[in-house]
């Protein structure tokens, strides 16, 4: 009698009921059995250890089963793991307030800790709505966004996704409608960036009545396209913000803590609200932060409900809370500008021979970012089995694979990923 394989078991419940992000529930695409992570791989039955060049959808910058993390957690298991945050408080919480406060531009000094990165979009967007309301401003009802951009998959930061080559073309008819400007120029693209800037400033002109703010992810379009833009992009954005009385908002949560060579992006030029959220607990727990000006939140204060009308029940979460100081911590004690610097090199010299490969449109890299994208729709299935077979785990969406490591990959982890891509394209 053949003994039962456990793994084989997972696999099967899994697949009858267990839904994954953008997958059908009647024909599942494959998915893998993580068995345990530590360092920058995971032990993936069937294939061992593979590095992570995805750092859990750019979450997990540190690694897995790192020893300060862990710590952090099981130090605040001994005190509570959740209390509710509305008409109470707790160190943890305060203690995160301040770090961030003081690593992100000065007069970003309000903080508000939300779910997940599009629970924090939605915040922002209820600020930036309400400042108006407060300023008599009330049919402000709309925002300036980009052409492929992408906010998150709740409702309002789908409504400001790009609304023809998004993820979210199909709930067009149900989503509040929101002005889009251009995508935005490539970096040195002089020319570009001044017919780019005549539009952003036309648009948001004859639109000025309506406008309640403009919302962009800085220097890098994610899952939006992997796209990176001239920075001097930001201070077009903040200059128009300023002319017709908009709020601007950056959507950090994938640039944020070091990936574009900038710990923010709002270093370059500042917003009036910035989200955060993935690396915020080095990839541990589910938290975001909406960070905001005092001038706004007395925008807000002087609306009629008084107060900003949203509450989450896990707002704050202790757990959360600690292991984002924690997270902070390491990111500060270590140099981690050295680390982007080199697993950028790394990724430029391991992706540029792929330039003008058979099917590659084109190769981009930014900080510790490495895209490559085809001339065509991935076969994900079979480059996910190349990059595997490789010893790296790639998770390539539409024509796009790309490599987003955790920072301690060192050079040979590197040449791994740029090894596992190059598979990958072969086949993809």
């Amino acid at each position: 009698m053949t003994a039962p394989d456990p793994a084989a078991e997972l696999l099967a419940y899994d697949r009858e009921h267990l839904w994954h992000p953008y997958t059908s529930m009647t024909a599942p695409t494959p998915v893998r059995l993580v068995r345990s992570a530590a360092g920058a791989c995971l032990d993936v039955e069937g294939y061992g250890e593979v590095i992570d060049a995805m750092s859990s959808w750019w979450a997990a910058i540190h690694g897995y089963r790192v020893p300060d993390l862990d710590a952090a957690i099981a130090r605040q298991t001994k005190q509570m793991s959740h209390v509710m945050f509305g008409g109470l408080t707790h160190a943890p919480a305060i203690e995160l307030a301040q770090r961030l406060v003081e690593i992100t531009p000065e007069g970003l000094e309000k903080v508000f800790l939300a779910d997940s990165g599009s629970v924090s979009v939605e915040v922002a967007m209820k600020m930036a709505l309400q400042f108006q309301l407060g300023a008599g401003r009330d049919d402000a009802r709309r925002f300036l966004a980009l052409h492929g951009g992408y906010h998150g998959d709740t409702f309002q930061p789908m409504s400001v996704t790009d609304p023809e080559g998004g993820m979210h073309a199909m709930w067009a008819g149900l989503l509040p409608h929101h002005v889009f400007a251009p995508r935005p120029p490539a970096p040195g693209d002089d020319a570009g960036l001044a017919s780019w800037g005549d539009r952003v400033r036309d648009l948001a002109d004859r639109n000025r009545t309506e406008l309640a703010g403009i919302i962009v992810e800085p220097l890098l379009q994610g899952a939006g396209g992997m796209w990176p833009y001239d920075p001097r992009c930001l201070a077009v954005l903040r200059e128009v913000a300023d002319d017709l009385g908009l709020v601007l908002i950056f959507d950090e949560i994938a640039t944020g803590f070091g990936r574009t060579g900038h710990l923010f992006v709002s270093e370059l030029v500042t917003p009036d609200i910035l989200c955060v959220g993935k690396a915020l607990t080095g990839g541990y727990l589910t938290l975001a932060a909406v960070l905001t000006t005092d001038r706004i939140a007395r925008g807000i204060a002087a609306s009629e409900a008084g107060v900003l009308m949203h509450g989450p029940t896990f707002m704050g979460n202790p757990l959360a809370c600690a292991v984002a100081s924690a997270s902070i911590d390491l990111v500060e004690r270590r140099d981690w500008e050295s680390d982007v610097e080199r697993i950028g090199a790394g990724l430029s010299s391991g992706l540029e021979p792929l330039r003008g490969a058979a099917g590659v449109a084109g190769v981009r890299v930014l900080g510790a970012v490495g895209v490559v994208q085809l001339d065509h729709p991935v076969d994900v299935t079979r480059a996910t089995e190349a990059a595997l077979e490789a010893g790296v785990w790639l998770r390539p969406f539409r024509d796009l694979i790309y490599s987003m490591p955790p920072y301690l990959c060192a050079r040979e982890d590197i040449e791994t990923i740029t090894g596992a891509i190059a598979k990958a394209v072969a086949v993809g």
